[in-house]
């Protein structure tokens, strides 16, 4: 039995973004992914919609130029044949600030010939924008 695209796919993310070495990354990314990560791209200018294998591979250098991973569990995995979908927990440090940042994240992952060809990223935004800030945001009352 091989290993499951989503797990190579993970490592390679993970190499990229920490020890800046992306072309294990690039090998496993099709040429016409669309990938989204959705949140405040007004603070954090990588999240959003990009398609095709270099504007993935740009958003993961900028990803590297702001923030360090130190850890990261997977609370849930589901796996399919060409799919993999998990929620996740992140230990980061913000490099500009040092300050460290706990992230919750959902991801939804397509694969095709063991190729990335959709990755969708729902982050835990509020509290991550209430972090980064380094202080709670108040939200008026509804009535």
């Amino acid at each position: 039995m091989t290993e499951h695209s989503l797990w190579c796919f993970s490592r390679a993310l993970h190499r990229a973004i920490n020890e800046r070495q992306p072309d294990d990354l690039a090998a496993l990314i099709d040429d016409n992914v669309e990938w989204a990560v959705y949140g405040p791209i007004d603070m954090f200018p990588f999240l959003g919609a990009r398609r095709g294998r270099a504007a993935v591979l740009d958003v993961c250098k900028q990803i590297a130029d702001n923030i360090r991973v130190h850890r990261f569990e997977r609370e849930t995995v589901m796996l399919g044949v060409d799919s993999g979908a998990s929620m996740m927990r992140y230990s980061l440090t913000a490099l500009d600030s040092n300050r460290p940042i706990s992230l919750r994240l959902a991801q939804f992952a397509q694969f095709k010939a063991g190729l990335l060809t959709s990755m969708r990223v729902v982050v835990d935004t509020f509290d991550l924008v209430e972090q980064t800030l380094g202080r709670p945001i108040h939200l008026p009352k509804i009535a």
